[in-house]
């Protein structure tokens, strides 16, 4: 029991595969250390959403078994991540009056809670409440509130709010498989923790994550996080243009461009040639690599291209 204690689970439900990955907290120095990775192909979502419950549910097992047999343990409970076209940021803004005149713990919850009461549409749920920065009696920028003395708290906050009937799902296929749904994050979240240092998120930087179905956006501005929007192009819109392109099945059109493709023609050789199996694959064509790339290229143009004016 004492080393379940010690571990976090992380499940990424993705349009193409579904990740379970497990962590170990060192009792010592708190550091996270991976001891166990499985990924499996899904087949149960489009553009980030469920759209197969029992599909989705098998995938998450077959994830989660292979990362139980590499860590050596049983998982119960997981943190899941969301993403999609759902998803939707906003601003929201906070303001309480200070009980003690010097801001406490419990004073920092209640102006967090007072930026909760925002009229949100029923069909929606809020994910995250993350707050930016804090004021006290007007003087802004405050990163740490708690033991400044002061008579009015306010706060600016970022609200990031989910269809609920896309959050029930994926909780309902994580109880399907088994486990218990300990939190959900964002995903752009999750990847800043992993990708993003302090220093780049006080200066300023855009995050984008392209998955399979969706091509996810987040901005920090000062340490924290601004804005957040999504895309709903992906690696999926890729292969079905390869495929289209190519008169190939499906599944070769991925398999091609993991193996062979390439965002930018000009870093292809124009002598390169690949073997690309028609549809029924009776027979294979040779093929300039570089056609490949001029397949890949506009598309990921284009995805960029939306990113950037979601951004602007």
């Amino acid at each position: 029991m004492g080393k379940e204690q010690n571990l976090i689970i992380g499940l990424d439900i993705g349009t193409t595969k579904i990740c379970a990955i497990v962590g170990e907290i060192n009792s010592k120095t708190g550091e996270v250390e991976i001891i166990g990775v499985g990924t499996y192909p899904s087949y149960g979502l489009k553009r980030g959403v469920v759209v197969n419950i029992e599909n989705t549910i098998q995938s998450v097992k077959h994830a989660v078994e292979e990362a139980e047999h590499m860590a050596g343990c049983e998982i119960r409970t997981v943190f899941v991540g969301i993403a999609g076209g759902h998803i939707k940021g906003m601003s929201g803004h906070g303001m309480i009056t200070i009980r003690d005149r010097e801001v406490a713990k419990r004073d920092v919850e209640r102006v967090i809670e007072s930026a909760n009461a925002v009229l949100i549409p029923a069909d929606r749920e809020i994910i995250h409440v993350i707050p930016q920065e804090y004021a006290i009696d007007g003087q802004s920028g405050i990163k740490d509130p708690v033991g400044i003395y002061g008579i009015k708290l306010e706060t600016k906050v970022h609200i990031v709010t989910g269809q609920v009937t896309a959050a029930q799902n994926l909780v309902k296929c994580i109880h399907g498989a088994g486990m218990d749904v300990a939190d959900i994050v964002l995903e752009q979240l999750a990847s800043s923790e992993a990708v993003l240092t302090e220093d780049e998120k006080e200066i300023g930087v855009v995050l984008i994550d392209c998955g399979g179905g969706t091509t996810d956006i987040a901005i920090f501005v000062g340490g924290s996080i601004r804005y957040t929007e999504n895309v709903t192009l992906g690696g999926d819109n890729i292969d079905r243009d390869i495929a289209l392109g190519l008169s190939t099945p499906l599944a070769e059109a991925r398999r091609i461009k993991e193996k062979y493709g390439s965002a930018l023609t000009e870093l292809v050789s124009p002598d390169e040639t690949i073997e690309v199996p028609s549809v029924g694959g009776k027979h294979f064509r040779k093929i300039s690599r570089r056609d490949l790339a001029m397949i890949i290229e506009p598309r990921m143009e284009e995805i960029f291209a939306l990113a950037k004016r979601e951004i602007k």
